[in-house]
């Protein structure tokens, strides 16, 4: 892995996968702090920070995956922002347009631009209410009963379940 230019963000994992196989299964056993040595066999103690970062590429990267870096404040299109998240853009779009996203227009363009950092609260926020969500649904049905009925019973038991609420 080279190093990355403003044009290069996204590494692709080598055709030879063994190595980053070596790789990942060494880091699996230390703990950290670690550190790197160079060439020359000065070595620099790794902030646990960047030591868990190496670690997720490493993983990443033995699955065949490619690693995109990017910092926080980076302004993504609409598609990029939409890919990221996993969702159509016209669905962004109208998330920007609801204000649930930030966005910005740069100079006069009709184009939006969105930063990183801002799909990176978005998709938190999103997980943390589904979370919640997921959790109340759970309650409702343990306190129906659900969870006691066999396989035959759970459709009698839900409409009871749904006629109460």
């Amino acid at each position: 892995m080279g190093a990355l230019s403003n044009d290069q963000r996204t590494v692709l994992p080598p055709s030879d996968l063994e190595a980053f196989g070596d790789l990942s299964g060494f880091l699996d056993q230390v703990a950290g702090p670690a550190a790197i040595v160079g060439p020359d066999g000065q070595a620099v103690s790794l902030p646990s920070e960047a030591f868990r970062v190496l670690v997720e590429v490493a993983h990443a990267m033995r699955a065949g995956k490619a690693i995109t870096v990017a910092p926080v404040d980076q302004l993504l299109t609409t598609q990029e922002a939409a890919d990221f998240l996993g969702i159509s853009r016209p669905t962004l779009v109208r998330l920007l347009e609801n204000g649930e996203i930030p966005f910005e227009r740069p100079g006069a363009g009709r184009h939006r631009r969105v930063r990183l950092d801002d799909v990176l609260t978005y998709q938190s926020g999103k997980r943390a209410r589904r979370r919640t969500e997921l959790d109340g649904l759970t309650r409702e049905a343990a306190d129906a009963g659900l969870y006691e009925v066999s396989a035959a019973d759970y459709v009698a038991a839900a409409k009871t379940a749904r006629r109460r609420a």
